[in-house]
């Protein structure tokens, strides 16, 4: 039941049942109260013997009645008849046309009437207030038409219930209450939405910032509401990221642990098995004998060279690989490194090509080690997987966009090998080493062959200002 309570379903149907709630009784005290008000003052406005004020025909009758009953009429007498009905009818107008059709005693009356009443005008005033408003009874005096005539006028209004009464008068300050209250309503339903998209706002926001092990930060749950749930869920996450990510590190350190031992257990023996390699041969031994040691001795470089690789690989997914770039000219560097490779590639009946051109701007930002360790890899490459072709051509290239070491061969070329996967552990290190100096690389295969370029990015026009 706390759990239905605490939620923010229940807590908008609660301020919705508060509205509603609130609007009933509004309008029942505004009932009440009103009628409390009113009611006084319309009692004493009912002529006695009369059981309500709306009782048209009774007055009408009673005006009649009092009128034809007047004897020895004077302006005194009249007046007395009118001060009569004004004590009970305070809303009436009475006035009195005596019967030279003359204007004589009138009591609260405010309209302008004429001092002689001709028939035509007396004929039109009947016409004008017959079933309009106010509400007019015409008395003739005495029993006599020729006695003159006196004349009732009440608002219609005085007759309305006492309801209709206090809404005419408060009408208005209803109007205000019921606005008043529909604000107040739609700003206690903006603030509680706010408040919720607020709270959601921060949780996305802690979902978009991460701490320096690149997982989001936990947030703060304050309540314990469908959002509050939702907080409490996305920190259970984090948590379950955060010691996933510790397992993985552990494993990760554990996994180098183990190339970094198994790497310098294995190069032991194979220091040995070298050592016993060049002790045979020295010795006189037959072609075929000397043919198995040459082989020998170049299964142990491939793996002294794996091996390498693995611990170049290991190093540099833990960014522990040091890195100092320098200026170099690379056109020059890349003779070099070709100049090692020239006879390793002769002795295996290869084919080669340079064009080595200078570039307008030789000198590339990179680390000397990094860079000759991709070069080394890359012609490893040739050799291992571009035998069939037994050609390679190393060239410069230059683009409005970059400069570029191309290395061309005529191998059955690489399948399904991409930049991002490599054709191996070899490739994978190029991959590393070429975008941790900033440089880029492409690589074009297919089964007539393969081109790999090394790119250095020419700087625009605004960058060679500065």
């Amino acid at each position: 039941m706390k759990r239905i309570l605490r939620s923010l379903q229940a807590k908008y149907m609660l301020i919705i049942l508060m509205a509603i709630s609130l609007i009933f009784f509004i309008q029942i005290a505004y009932t009440i109260i009103f009628s409390m008000l009113v009611g006084g003052s319309e009692e004493e406005n009912v002529p006695a013997g009369s059981e309500g004020a709306t009782n048209y025909e009774m007055i009408e009758e009673k005006w009649h009645e009092e009128a034809n009953a007047i004897e020895n009429i004077s302006g005194k007498q009249i007046s007395q008849h009118f001060e009569t009905w004004k004590e009970e009818y305070p809303d009436a107008s009475m006035f009195w046309v005596d019967e030279n059709d003359t204007l004589r005693e009138q009591v609260g009356v405010t309209e302008q009437l004429p001092s002689e009443w001709s028939s035509a005008y007396t004929a039109e005033y009947i016409k004008s207030r017959y079933g309009g408003d106010p509400f007019t009874v015409i008395a003739f005096l005495g029993e006599k038409e020729r006695n003159g005539f006196i004349v009732l006028e009440i608002p219609r209004s005085t007759f309305d219930p006492p309801l209709q009464k206090a809404y005419d008068q408060y009408g208005m300050f209803l109007m205000i209450c019921m606005v008043l209250f529909t604000f107040v309503f739609i700003v206690v339903s903006f603030l509680f939405f706010r408040g919720i998209r607020k709270r959601l706002l921060r949780l996305q926001e802690a979902m978009a910032i991460r701490d320096v092990d690149g997982l989001p930060i936990e947030t703060d749950m304050k309540k314990k509401d469908e959002v509050g749930q939702l907080e409490q869920t996305f920190n259970q996450m984090v948590n379950e990221l955060r010691e996933s990510r510790q397992r993985e590190q552990a494993e990760e350190q554990l996994r180098r642990e183990l190339i970094a031992n198994l790497s310098h257990d294995l190069r032991t023996p194979l220091t040995k098995i070298s050592a016993q390699i060049y002790s045979l041969a020295k010795e006189e031994l037959t072609h075929e004998s000397k043919s198995a040691i040459k082989t020998l001795e170049t299964s142990v470089r491939d793996i002294d060279r794996l091996i390498e690789n693995l611990m170049s690989y290991t190093l540099l997914m833990a960014s522990k690989y040091k890195y100092q770039p320098k200026e170099v000219d690379v056109v020059r560097f890349v003779r070099e490194s070709l100049a090692t490779w020239y006879p390793v590639f002769e002795q295996e009946g290869f084919e080669m090509e340079f064009e080595l051109e200078p570039f307008q701007q030789s000198t590339w930002a990179v680390d000397p080690m990094w860079f000759n360790r991709v070069l080394d890899n890359l012609f490893q490459n040739v050799l291992r997987h571009a035998k069939s072709g037994r050609f390679v051509k190393v060239k410069t290239e230059s683009t409005k966009e970059y400069d570029a070491i191309t290395i061309i061969d005529h191998g059955k070329g690489m399948d399904n090998v991409s930049v991002e996967k490599g054709a191996g552990i070899g490739l994978s290190i190029v991959d590393m080493m070429v975008k941790g100096m900033r440089l880029d690389w492409d690589i074009e295969s297919s089964s007539k062959g393969t081109t790999i370029k090394i790119k250095n990015d020419k700087p625009r026009a605004s960058e060679r200002e500065e």
